[in-house]
């Protein structure tokens, strides 16, 4: 795709900001900009809702942002609450740093810490899922003061004992310097393309066909809205501005006890131990890379957690059940207020 970026430099980092155009009129997807600034940067969140209201902090990992919490948000808008829902630097509308060295899963999590702190965030029930995780729940862990209620979806936290899923290695492996995501994104397979790949609207035994003719195949408008959704952020591109996205699946410790994110994720996980506000875990059941078994053995943990199986939702249940999350979240607050 032609580049129509313009690249800027802070404090010695250069990045490219994603054009405001890009993000008319997306599906479901009518929030107002909002801004912090991070190391010289421009982090951007949504802040949608009454501002007395519950205070929901939503987390998005790889290859999303913000938009993937849409359905959530309307929901519990609708409820009275009040949604906060940042994009991580490389991301959605937030800037996008090109060297890929800047970045670090304890980076991405100062980021979130700096947004807690801008906006003085209470009572948060946090919204934790894929890289969400790790980013979201040290929050919780270092910050429990400002957090009532955790709600974590096919997600993780690196500690002694975890056994990483063959696709989550397969995974990581796709983005190792030859790999088929290494190789082909942003072209011809977008960050929405994978999306599209995850969630089934385009079958695994079509990537043959993408690859040899550098193309997505066609699809119907509720599919191809959601793909221009996935891929507004980078659109108009190129390939230095996905050097965010393709940190994340390189920076996965596997086999790395003694990576900062291991460690800082063990540590994290022996604090949240001793939650005991609640907890409610909902769980996307047919997701392969943290599956139901781990979700169902992380909660019990907790004697007061709440786990929820979505039978038939995947890796990324914001996206298929946004609102029969919201709905379960508001019947969990609402009894565990009782």
């Amino acid at each position: 795709m032609p580049s129509t970026q313009t690249r800027y430099t802070a404090a010695n980092v250069p990045y490219v900001r994603s054009p405001d155009e890009n993000f008319a009129a997306l599906d479901g997807y009518p929030f107002a900009p909002n801004y912090i600034d991070f190391e010289g940067l421009r982090l951007h969140y949504v802040d949608e809702g009454p501002r007395a209201g519950p205070v929901a902090l939503l987390m998005h990992g790889m290859p999303t942002w913000s938009y993937l919490n849409r359905h959530i948000i309307r929901a519990l808008t609708a409820a009275g609450w009040r949604c906060i829902a940042h994009d991580h630097i490389g991301f959605g509308r937030s800037d996008k740093v090109t060297d890929p060295a800047w970045y670090s899963i304890a980076r991405h999590a100062r980021a979130c810490t700096a947004l807690i702190e801008a906006l003085d965030l209470q009572g948060v029930t946090l919204f934790a899922q894929d890289w969400g995780g790790p980013t979201g729940l040290a929050q919780a862990a270092t910050m429990e003061h400002r957090f009532d209620r955790l709600v974590i979806m096919n997600t993780w936290l690196p500690h002694e004992g975890y056994s990483y899923s063959s696709a989550i290695r397969n995974w990581a492996d796709g983005w190792q310097p030859g790999g088929m995501y290494a190789t082909h994104v942003p072209e011809p397979v977008s960050l929405g393309g994978i999306m599209m790949l995850a969630l089934g609207h385009i079958g695994m035994d079509k990537i043959a066909g993408i690859l040899a003719t550098g193309r997505l195949p066609a699809l119907p408008d509720s599919a191809q809205a959601i793909l221009d959704g996935y891929d507004a952020p980078h659109r108009g591109l190129d390939g230095t501005a996905y050097a965010g996205p393709r940190r994340f699946p390189l920076s996965i410790p596997i086999d790395r006890p003694d990576d900062p994110v291991a460690i800082d994720g063990a540590r994290h996980f022996e604090i949240l131990k001793a939650w005991t506000k609640p907890v409610h875990f909902i769980w996307g059941g047919t997701d392969v890379i943290f599956t139901a078994e781990w979700g169902r053995q992380w909660a019990a943990l907790y004697p007061q957690a709440r786990f929820d199986l979505l039978p038939d939702a995947g890796h990324f249940p914001q996206e298929t059940h946004g609102a029969e999350i919201a709905r379960l979240v508001l019947a969990h607050a609402a009894s565990s207020a009782a």
